[in-house]
């Protein structure tokens, strides 16, 4: 006997009115209607999000950099949201013990261009110090706005323009390694960022008392002509467009790579490589010196198009180690490359720069570099080389302590870096950090969502894991 019941085709089954089976069509066509609007809407604003890496920003305002204009799609930005991806944390990590932090005395002590940290702030400590309004100011020239609040447990950022490749992803990342790294001690602080290299905030306009304050903005790389404060690159996590793997690992890469020849075998004549076509009368001029017979100097152009298509198997850094002497000319402007060309251990020939790490401040002539003047540059050069030739030994020391300065120059001592310089900042503000509304909170999984693949493994690879001795001791003022 057939039944109602499971649907059964029987007599007693019944069917919906034609007019409810209309109604439901209606209904599910208004949804889907509804969805793609939604969808639509979502995707329009996911397009207009300032984000990490600078979706429909507007390029360089004073640089003619090209920057990617594609975005990820609406369900990649979904998984990326803050509010997805960046939960508040559970608890905040407790801070050291006051006894440990107190015993400064059996503490290592910090390298001595840490101090420039002080000079670096002293414009602000001399003036009031760090004001909302200067802040503010600050904007002017800046990519980014970068807020760490919640007893440093908390990262927003807000972007201004998007940067070239991925420096703001990495930059971003570095600020989160600082706070993994030193849990419970990375000050809350409200600083604007830059990711260009030249400095912007001239020492002419704001030297003296009846000058308007200097609006503090950081960067990586300062002048003695400006009050820009330097801060550690990118690239000390990896720079995946050169394929330069994160600094520890490229470090030990390129001292096996200087390991494998003597100095004695090493080719004797000076060696640059890289890219002479970036608007540098410096490199340009440089080009006119590539004559090892009269000028002792090797001097190769290096085409990063092709290598990018070659897969970076002619521009290994690990592999350039072969010559006694290096040199380092800047270019448009401040160069990332002077660690790696150090790293060497070859006598690295400098080439009077102007533009500062924040590590470089470590640097003595004669002792860990040979300067080189611009004004006959190609003499200079080949005097250089004659010296080392006639002195062999003690020129072998110098490219030595190069090398040592870089080794030294860990990761963990760039952490520390980073900490005392936001802890002695943080001091000088006048206000208590908070976000602006626009700004987005960034935290690892958000960082790595953005990235794609090769940025992935760098990031990876470059994470920190938390501190097991305490910061170093800041030299004495």
């Amino acid at each position: 006997m057939g039944t109602a019941e499971g649907g059964g085709r029987g007599r007693g089954a019944r069917y919906p009115p034609l007019s409810a089976l209309v109604v439901s069509a209606i209904a599910a066509f208004s949804a889907v209607i509804v969805l793609a609007v939604v969808h639509s809407a979502y995707d329009d604003a996911m397009a207009r999000t300032r984000t990490l890496l600078g979706h429909n920003l507007e390029p360089t305002p004073w640089h003619p950099f090209p920057h990617a204009k594609g975005r990820p799609p609406a369900r990649a930005a979904l998984r990326c949201a803050p509010s997805v991806a960046c939960l508040p944390p559970l608890s905040r990590p407790r801070p050291p013990p006051a006894a440990a932090a107190a015993n400064a005395s059996s503490r290592r002590q910090c390298p001595s261009y840490f101090a420039a940290i002080r000079r670096d702030l002293a414009p602000w400590r001399r003036r009031g110090g760090v004001t909302r309004a200067l802040l503010d100011a600050a904007r002017r020239r800046a990519s980014m706005r970068v807020t760490i609040t919640g007893g440093g447990t908390r990262l927003h950022v807000d972007m201004y323009y998007a940067c070239v490749q991925s420096r703001a992803l990495f930059t971003a990342w570095s600020l989160l390694q600082l706070m993994r790294r030193h849990p419970g001690r990375v000050p809350d602080v409200d600083l604007m960022f830059d990711c260009m290299d030249r400095p912007a905030v001239n020492r002419t306009e704001h030297g003296g008392g009846g000058d308007p304050a200097a609006p503090p903005l950081f960067r990586y790389c300062t002048t003695r002509d400006h009050f820009d404060i330097p801060f550690p690159d990118w690239s000390f996590w990896g720079w995946p467009e050169t394929n330069i793997e994160p600094w520890d690992r490229e470090f030990k890469s390129i001292k096996l790579g200087a390991n494998a020849t003597r100095w004695v075998d090493r080719v004797p004549t000076a060696y640059w490589k890289g890219n002479p076509d970036v608007a540098s009368p410096l490199r340009e001029a440089l080009l006119g010196c590539n004559d090892t017979a009269l000028w002792r100097a090797e001097i190769m152009r290096q085409n990063w198009t092709d290598e990018a298509k070659a897969g970076y198997q002619h521009s290994k850094l690990s592999s350039q180690c072969t010559h006694r002497y290096k040199i380092y000319a800047e270019g448009f402007a401040w160069s990332v490359s002077l660690k790696y060309i150090l790293s060497c251990g070859s006598m690295a020939l400098l080439i009077d720069p102007q533009y500062e790490d924040f590590f470089s401040r470590g640097l003595e002539p004669r002792v860990n570099y040979w300067p080189v003047g611009r004004v006959g540059m190609c003499e200079s050069i080949r005097d250089a080389v004659g010296w080392g030739d006639a002195n062999p030994a003690e020129a072998e020391r110098v490219g030595m302590r190069g090398q040592r300065l870089m080794q030294d120059l860990s990761m963990p001592a760039v952490y520390d870096y980073m900490l005392h310089l936001l802890t002695e900042y943080a001091a000088l503000m006048d206000f208590s950090p908070a976000p602006p509304p626009t700004a987005q909170e960034v935290c690892e999984g958000s960082v790595l969502c953005l990235a794609d693949d090769k940025q992935r493994r760098f990031l990876e690879a470059s994470a920190a894991e938390p501190a097991a001795d305490e910061p170093c001791v800041m030299p004495p003022e």
